[in-house]
């Protein structure tokens, strides 16, 4: 048998590109489906991934990819979790098995992957804005073509997509939304949408007149002008005359053209609603029902697990064990429990992500006080405002590039009131395979810029139970805590002792040496830590300070060990431009300390998919490039590169030296 595939697959060892498929008959299509289930869990099974979002979308995308002609036809996914069919019907098959690993394929959309993957996507609820662009530079040229955004239900509780089907709407733009509506986002959907479409769902009267006005079309000349007048009045007085009282066509009401509920799993009529919608103008919005993990059973029965997992067996699904000890998402979900149960004023306030978080362990001790409110960010953080301006103290538990989205709630509504609002920033830094739209690792710069803001980030999980209870304790304004995803290193003893109180802006001194000052923020003292035990093996003896704040910055700490050593190294898992190092920079730069500086970080491009090690090691956040550079800075070595495009400064005073790219 061939490594890379699970059996002999007759039919999908004959796709290449979409044309293949259009070449198949209604049997021959569902014969790939179950082909390419079984050989996309295959798959899976050894790298991890994606599983249930794409085993719920094979006949769906068989079926797009039958009728319409991409990328001559733009199809616009919205995440790119369900995109993995989509990479094997076009023309990346045989490098499916190296999804998600380094240096292999991305687990989500890339333009610069294939010709196919039309708009790059890692976040959720952008596919129909950007759809819309494609839509009205199309009309600009002239053309023809069909322009697709394929959502699901999950994400269209964004904003962001209501947004972009507003705009499409009251333009009257030619665009179709495939609504895949699975019920679940990662875990199950929440909200008033939500409840709409399950309404929907429900009414056997509605998918007859649906069926009955899909019939009518049918009968009428492909192309015709009489299809789309038909269809709107057609279908608009049959879902109408079925549908109950009060439960509204929302989609209708918007401006859309509403063709659903449709099967999602039958292939033979997606491929002839698709075949009738191509012709129709307007906004369309075609509402696909599917399940989530569809024909694998462990998969169908436990979505949300099978949403995206490590490494399992494809036989019985069970997944590999995780690495033993407590995690930082542990650590903090603990901590936060034992606080809540003294406390009612505590409020859990997550977007769609209560598993990833912690949070839904929270929900279980306090099903009234938790608020998962959907792929809404925005929404999560105002909500989070107005609860604090209330006198309560709500928790918003979001990951880091998440936050990203919530940017001006986080100035507007919460640190320009300064309203003690407690942000738990999980996935800080390096997050590993899922790649560039994943990292956390803008948050320090985000952060740290904003007015009244406290921002922390622990070295080990004790110390982030110790950030933990010192943010509910705080109301004198926002405070953000940001950790890694995984847990913390066993060694050395110092990243054990981490229980201490935090005392608001003091830097905790770990190692205390004169010759180089290593000042380090969360991850980054670990490596640290290295780096002094390697140079102290050569006779340099370092200073190694925890700086636990970002801001603000201990200075009297900072400055007394720069004073000392009279040469300085910083070390974050962040962005270099704006991030902790250059706080460390400002502060001596306006005290007027010409101190030979460097500054170890993450350089100034994304930062593809890949184990966090190896991610490290080429970014040069290593203990080998801190304690080479703190050797160049002691006239031990000539100050080269080491492969990282991190920034140097030999002497900082008022107008401190422009930082140059090392190895430049």
């Amino acid at each position: 048998m061939d490594k890379d595939r699970p059996e002999t697959l007759p039919l999908l060892d004959r796709i290449h590109s979409p044309a293949d498929v259009k070449a198949l008959s209604a049997d021959q299509l569902r014969a790939l489906a179950a082909e390419v289930r079984s050989y996309l869990t295959e798959c899976v099974s050894r790298t991890g991934g994606h599983l249930a979002p794409s085993l719920g979308v094979v006949e769906l995308t068989l079926a797009l990819h039958n009728v319409y002609d991409i990328p001559k036809d733009k199809l616009i996914w919205d995440v790119g979790h369900q995109a993995y069919v989509h990479k094997i019907l076009t023309g990346r098959r045989e490098r499916l098995p190296t999804i998600r690993q380094h240096g292999g394929l991305s687990g989500f959309l890339r333009r610069d992957e294939s010709p196919y993957d039309l708009y790059g996507a890692g976040h959720a609820s952008t596919s129909i804005s950007a759809a819309m662009g494609f839509a009205k530079a199309r009309d600009f040229r002239g053309g023809r073509e069909s322009v697709l955004a394929l959502i699901g239900d999950g994400a269209l509780t964004g904003g962001l997509a209501l947004e972009g089907m507003n705009n499409a709407a009251a333009d009257g733009t030619d665009i179709t939304v495939v609504l895949n509506d699975n019920e679940m986002s990662i875990a199950e959907n929440v909200g008033a949408l939500a409840t709409y479409l399950a309404k929907l769902r429900m009414q056997p009267l509605y998918q007859a007149a649906e069926n009955t006005a899909k019939g009518m079309i049918r009968g009428l000349p492909v192309g015709s002008e009489q299809v789309y007048k038909a269809a709107q009045a057609a279908k608009h007085a049959a879902t109408h005359f079925a549908t109950p009282p009060h439960t509204g066509l929302l989609f209708e009401e918007m401006g859309f053209t509403y063709i659903g509920p449709v099967d999602g799993h039958n292939v033979e009529s997606l491929i002839n609603t698709f075949r009738h919608v191509r012709h129709l103008r307007g906004p369309v919005l075609v509402h696909v029902l599917t399940v989530k993990g569809k024909g694998i059973p462990y998969a169908e029965a436990d979505s949300r697990t099978y949403h995206g997992l490590a490494k399992f067996s494809p036989d019985d699904g069970k997944v590999e064990s995780k690495t033993a000890g407590v995690s930082y998402t542990q650590a903090f979900i603990e901590t936060l429990n034992d606080l809540a149960e003294t406390d009612d004023q505590i409020i859990g306030i997550t977007a769609a992500m209560p598993d990833g978080t912690g949070l839904n362990k929270f929900q279980k001790l306090h099903p009234e006080r938790f608020f998962d409110v959907g792929i809404a960010e925005q929404h999560a953080v105002t909500f989070a405002a107005g609860l604090a301006a209330e006198g309560m103290k709500p928790v918003c538990a979001i990951y880091s590039t998440f936050l990203q989205r919530a940017y001006d709630p986080i100035i507007h509504d919460v640190a320009l009131q300064n309203l003690p609002v407690r942000f738990f920033l999980d996935r800080a830094g390096l997050v590993g395979d899922d790649g560039g739209t994943h990292h956390g690792v803008f948050d320090l710069a985000y952060l740290r810029c904003v007015p009244n803001m406290v921002v922390m980030a622990p070295k080990s999980t004790d110390e982030l139970r110790a950030m933990t209870r010192f943010a509910l304790a705080y109301s004198a304004g926002p405070i953000a805590v940001r950790y890694p995803r995984g847990g913390s290193p066993p060694a050395p003893p110092e990243l054990g002792a981490g229980g201490a109180e935090i005392e608001m802006g003091r830097a905790e001194t770990l190692r205390d040496g004169p010759d180089v000052a290593l000042i380090a923020l969360g991850a980054g003292v670990e490596i640290a830590l290295a780096a002094a035990d390697q140079l102290q093996a050569e006779g340099l003896h370092a200073t190694v300070l925890n700086a636990r704040f970002c801001k603000p910055l201990d200075a009297d700490a900072v400055l007394a060990a720069a004073h000392r050593c009279g040469r300085v190294v910083t070390v974050e898992d962040g962005v270099l431009q704006g991030g902790f190092g250059s706080v460390v920079l400002e502060l001596l730069a306006d005290h007027g300390l010409a101190v030979p500086t460097a500054r170890i970080g993450l350089p100034d491009h994304f930062i593809e998919h890949g184990p966090v090690p190896v991610l490290r090691a080429e970014a040069g956040l290593t203990a080998d490039a801190v304690a080479a550079r703190a050797r160049a800075l002691a006239g031990r070595t000539p100050l080269s590169g080491n492969g990282s495009s991190n920034g140097q400064a030999k002497s900082i005073n008022g107008a401190a030296k422009i930082p140059s790219p090392v190895g430049a």
